[in-house]
């Protein structure tokens, strides 16, 4: 559309839906736009519609039309809208003759009243209320202008705001990895309580890790003012073992919060109890003779961490998800990413931007499954949860597909699948 005055960003808003998209209606806008002829039905609807370039967007230019040709009162006007809405017949009958005869006493011939209306009720179905469409717009504007002068900080708000929704979460990374914009896992020497800007990178929030409530965050918090935390036994020293229990000292561990300090979380993970034991103590405010004098404490002799090898990827992965609601640092996916758009025609995300009852193939993980015994016709189908980098879906399947794919439909499973959308 290339838009260049805020009247078609209101459009823009009110025509970004199924049915305006599904209609044609978008296409005749821009073309319009950039040049096509417009032709008006009659030149009393040039006044009401050349601001959408002859197009009909918005109901209140549905009531506008009524009221000027029709002879409408505006509480006519209204009530012919929320019939065009409601499809219903008997009213549609109804207001249709009514417009005619009062079309008629307007210079208009029947033959042509009808045919407005008609027209009137074929763009009612998709209407937009403009003062809706003009508030979204004027978000969408200021957004955008964020987005495009500070996208870090936007980011960062936006991923803040979705705490909670996983979804979301996995999509808004998907798109500053594709802005170029790294998001780091969290950290208890960086991170703090949301997602925040670190340089040209954002740092995930500590509250968006499952098991470490606001008490135990603002302890942590707290107790790295002064400095950075070395180690997990420095970690155990320093915060309030009341609010920072083992649960949330082993979440940090498992999603990554304690990568930085140079230790692998197999490490971490063995001495963990250790590390409570000697953090219970030591008084935090107590200060050592070896301290005091430069000298390194006793306590590093059994701080030694053990010589492991780390957990296998598959199983770092499996727990930073459980913990982040998200893959993070890496994806099972990654390695069928160019196969993925090589045979998929979208990705979940963009699901829902495709036609009710298309054809689509789509390639994720299966990450839930559900198998249940059909009353009718007792046999088995399925409901399984489709994961890939954007976002999960359902899919169901019905018996005799799910007869046929059984042995592939497993949890997961690397999967292509091929069905029919329903966005209903």
């Amino acid at each position: 559309l290339q838009p260049d005055v805020f009247e078609d960003l209101i459009a823009l808003v009110a025509l970004y839906r199924p049915g305006p998209l599904n209609s044609g209606m978008v296409d005749e806008f821009v073309y319009s736009k950039h040049g096509k002829k417009i032709k008006y039905l009659h030149p009393k609807l040039k006044h009401i519609l050349e601001e959408t370039y002859g197009v009909m967007v918005y109901q209140e230019q549905v009531m506008n039309i009524a009221v000027v040709l029709g002879g409408f009162s505006l509480a006519q006007a209204d009530e012919l809208r929320r019939a065009m809405a409601k499809k219903v017949p008997e009213k549609m009958e109804k207001m249709n003759k009514l417009f005619v005869n009062g079309a008629s006493h307007n210079g208009l011939f029947p033959e042509m009243a009808a045919k407005i209306f008609d027209l009137m009720a074929k763009f009612a179905e998709y209407g937009f209320n403009k003062s809706h469409s003009a508030a979204y717009a004027m978000i969408a504007y200021q957004t955008a202008y964020l987005k495009a002068h500070f996208p870090i900080e936007f980011m960062a708000a936006l991923l803040t705001a979705e705490l909670g929704n996983t979804d979301k979460i996995s999509f808004y990374i998907a798109e500053c990895k594709r802005m170029g914009i790294a998001v780091l896992p969290p950290d208890v020497n960086q991170s703090d309580l949301s997602f925040t800007p670190v340089g040209d990178k954002i740092r995930f929030g500590l509250n968006g890790i499952k098991n470490v409530g606001g008490t135990a965050i603002l302890s942590i918090l707290k107790a790295r003012e002064k400095e950075p935390f070395k180690s997990i036994y420095d970690f155990c020293k320093r915060v309030d073992s009341r609010t920072v229990n083992k649960r949330v000292i082993e979440s940090l561990i498992n999603c990554g919060g304690f990568d930085s300090i140079g230790a692998r979380r197999s490490q971490l993970a063995q001495v963990i109890d250790d590390a409570i034991r000697v953090g219970s103590q030591k008084p935090k405010s107590a200060i050592s003779l070896f301290e005091m004098f430069g000298q390194e404490s006793l306590d590093d002799e059994y701080e030694k961490l053990p010589d492991i090898p780390e957990w296998p990827e598959n199983v770092l992965l499996k727990l930073e998800k459980e913990l982040l609601g998200i893959y993070l640092t890496s994806h099972p996916l990654n390695q069928y990413e160019q196969g993925f758009k090589r045979y998929t025609t979208c990705t979940v995300s963009e699901l829902k931007e495709q036609k009710d009852g298309e054809i689509v193939v789509i390639g994720g993980m299966i990450s839930q499954l559900k198998k249940i015994i059909t009353k009718k016709s007792e046999k088995q189908m399925a409901f399984i949860t489709l994961e890939d980098m954007s976002g999960s879906v359902e899919v169901v399947f019905f018996p005799s597909t799910f007869e046929a794919a059984a042995e592939q439909i497993a949890l997961d499973e690397i999967v292509l699948i091929k069905g029919k959308l329903e966005t209903g």
